[in-house]
């Protein structure tokens, strides 16, 4: 009698025999066995139904905020399991009794036919799934909807992260991990990126609403994120969810210590644009991965510097904070390219808004240059560079080469195409200018600074009812931005004439915040413009400030608008004795830059005060010849200003009011000082009480001008 084991053995060397006979004497028949034994079906249906769970898996898993390393192994899981499921298709058949190995079945008592037919049935079923599962991905109401509103696919905006860090001085970490992920985005030019300013609204707003931001926005999806960092650890969560139907796309959480979380923004960004399907150029992928910096602490200084620079006041101490905090992370890191280039935009800007000084050139230029060299190829020192000409140089066409080459690199940055419509309203090329600016604001709907710039420009060309709306948006967008409130309160006045706008909309600012001396500035001027000088007085005595930033090409001492109210009250006598102070200060600012014409405008507005007429002409003559409005619409239109303010204060009617005439049509001749002509600034500021009595200026501002109280 044969034992078991041995007929067992017997039987599977048989079938070891077969196998081998399939494989190495006739190739065609071992293919007709894998047909017969259905192992191209059970592949094709364990691929089919991989890939769906797969799919299923990655819309569903961050739903939940499962990790996205779980459907990683998932996938890795599968794939190992394919080999195992084709040899047990081979070894194995299902029969009524169970499964049974295929070798113990006669051929003859085989139901592998009835099988496979049963499985087609099955392949056909899941086929059905996969298909209804595309077609519902293709054709869901939030893709209808995103293709019907034009908004792209692949556009994105980047919310402010939420700082879960005990100190919460540490706030400022979180705003740079965020602005800088937002620069590494900005770089991949098959995405759309909003900019930082335009969602900085939605910081500490409690429970977003993800559908109505995207529809803000302009967006297709929206990346949310928190930050936590405790001592040289850091842990950095994000998740990136449809915008449309609030669905969760991907997630990821990253806990690295502050060395080693280097770079993780140009990580981040290649990941966001892989779940985005968004495909980045070989040069892209090479900008995005590459570390700004391999020093931690120079790195922590860097992100702690981004906001200041960037808020949307162009204040001067905020830019004096950034250029602080750039210089030390360049300490700690003498090659960190982006810091030199970030350090050249802040000098740029002290220059250009605040400090018109030299030095201020010559450190921008440098720190841009240095950066090129340490970084060749890097899109903020073009951007820098462009800056530099476009400021210091009044050479356009160098600026808008520079600008071209920056946006390249960053094709998604807002910031130079603002910068390439100012350029444009400088040539006086303002209808341009302006459809630049709404185009960007398009692009970038909740950004401050278009709007900020929308506002300018309309109200440059006396456009007061766009001017106003812009306004309110600014407003709305910027709700603690104090230059939304003074803008907003200067249409009031130069539309409607409304002369107690700044003292009622400067009401809602807490005591104690004056950033720079310009709330001071604005209530004094509420009061000089309703002429109560006493009450003017009164704000000047509440400041402990001794300058204060009202006219351009520097900081303006108080001196200057003290002399301005004893002037405005008839005491010329005081008011030369007061403004001696300003006069010395405004010269001295003249020999520290004496190619500025704002200085030299300002030397001459001062002078003209004070009866030193010959002077004060000379100075606004010179202004406007350093800084003709052929060469300049817009500063050339304010030196006009100037002049023509000049010439009242000096007794020059027949030079003033043809200027004043002129001026009146002229775009860019409006501003929030007392030089600014429009037809209420020429009927309710004191400046121009000197030529009251002239009927050509009486012609000029219409018979309804408010006589002088």
């Amino acid at each position: 009698m044969v034992k078991p084991e041995i007929a067992s053995t017997a039987k599977a060397n048989d079938a070891l025999l077969r196998t081998n006979a399939l494989l190495t004497v006739d190739p065609k028949k071992f293919f007709a066995e894998l047909q017969r034994r259905n192992v191209y079906r059970a592949g094709v249906i364990y691929t089919m139904s991989s890939w769906l769970l797969i799919q299923v898996a990655t819309q569903v898993f961050p739903f939940f905020e499962i990790p996205n390393w779980v459907i990683r192994s998932i996938i890795v899981v599968l794939m190992l399991g394919f080999p195992v499921a084709l040899v047990l298709a081979w070894a194995f058949e299902l029969t009524p009794e169970g499964i049974v190995k295929t070798d113990d079945i006669p051929l003859e008592k085989s139901i592998r036919w009835q099988t496979g037919r049963k499985l087609d049935f099955v392949i056909i079923g899941i086929l059905t799934v996969a298909i209804s599962f595309l077609l519902f991905l293709r054709f869901s109401p939030s893709h209808r909807v995103q293709r019907d509103a034009g908004i792209p696919e692949k556009s994105i905006a980047v919310l402010p992260f939420e700082n879960y860090s005990a100190e919460k001085e540490n706030a400022f970490f979180a705003d740079g991990i965020q602005d800088d992920l937002l620069t590494n985005l900005a770089k991949i030019k098959a995405l759309t990126v909003i900019s930082r300013t335009s969602v900085m609204k939605y910081r500490d707003v409690g429970t977003r609403d993800v559908k109505d931001i995207g529809k803000s926005l302009g967006v297709a999806n929206i990346l949310e994120g928190s930050v936590r960092r405790a001592k040289d650890r850091v842990a950095v969560n994000v998740q990136l969810i449809d915008a449309f139907s609030d669905r969760h796309v991907w997630a990821q959480r990253y806990d690295r210590t502050l060395a080693d979380s280097l770079g993780l923004e140009g990580e981040l960004a290649k990941e966001i644009a892989d779940a985005l399907s968004a495909q980045l150029t070989p040069d892209e992928q090479a900008r995005v991965a590459k570390k700004p910096t391999q020093n931690a602490d120079a790195y922590d200084l860097y992100l702690r510097a981004l906001p200041y620079e960037q808020g949307p006041d162009t204040l001067l101490q905020d830019y004096r904070r950034a250029e602080q905090l750039y210089q030390q992370a360049i300490e700690l890191d003498p090659n960190f390219a982006l810091a030199h280039a970030r350090l050249a935009s802040t000098c740029a800007e002290i220059f250009h808004f605040h400090e018109p000084l030299d030095s201020w050139k010559t450190r921008a230029r440098s720190e841009a240059e240095t950066a090129l060299r340490l970084q060749p190829g890097l899109g903020e020192a073009h951007f820098a560079l462009g800056q530099c000409a476009y400021w210091f140089d009044d050479d356009y066409e160098r600026a808008l080469r520079e600008f071209a080459t920056a946006q390249n690199f960053s094709p998604n940055d807002s910031n130079i195409g603002a910068l390439v419509a100012a350029i444009r309203r400088r040539q006086g090329r303002w209808e341009e200018s302006l459809a630049l600016y709404e185009r960007a604001g398009k692009l970038d709907p909740q950004n401050p600074n278009i709007v900020r710039n929308i506002i300018f420009t309309n109200t440059a060309l006396r456009r007061w009812p766009p001017a106003a709306l812009a306004g309110e948006r600014l407003q709305r967008i910027a709700p603690d931005s104090i230059v939304a409130i003074i803008q907003a309160a200067y249409i009031d006045f130069w539309w409607k004439g409304d002369t107690t706008a700044l003292t009622k909309r400067l009401a809602s600012v807490p005591a104690g915040v004056d950033p720079d001396g310009i709330v001071t500035c604005c209530r004094w001027e509420g009061a000089m413009l309703a002429r109560q000088f006493n009450e003017a007085s009164k704000v000047l005595d509440a400041t402990p400030l001794t300058e204060v930033s009202y006219v351009n090409g520097g900081a303006t001492p108080i001196s200057f608008l003290r002399g301005s109210i004893a002037l405005a009250q008839g005491d010329r006598a005081g008011a030369t004795r007061i403004l001696e102070p300003a006069r010395q200060a405004f010269s001295a600012a003249v020999s520290e830059a004496p190619d500025v014409a704002e200085r030299h405008a300002n030397l001459g507005l001062v002078n003209a005060f004070m009866g030193r007429r010959e002077d004060a002409i000379r100075e606004g003559r010179h202004a406007v010849e350093l800084k003709p409005e052929s060469k300049d619409a817009v500063d050339g239109a304010i030196m006009l200003c100037y002049l023509a303010l000049i010439y009242a204060q000096a007794g020059e009617n027949d030079q003033a009011i043809p200027l004043i005439e002129r001026l009146l049509k002229t775009p860019g001749a409006v501003d929030s000082v007392d030089y600014s002509i429009t037809l209420n600034d020429l009927k309710y500021r004191w400046e121009w009480d000197a030529l009251r009595k002239d009927p050509r200026f009486q012609k000029l501002v219409g018979q309804n001008a408010p006589p002088p109280k």
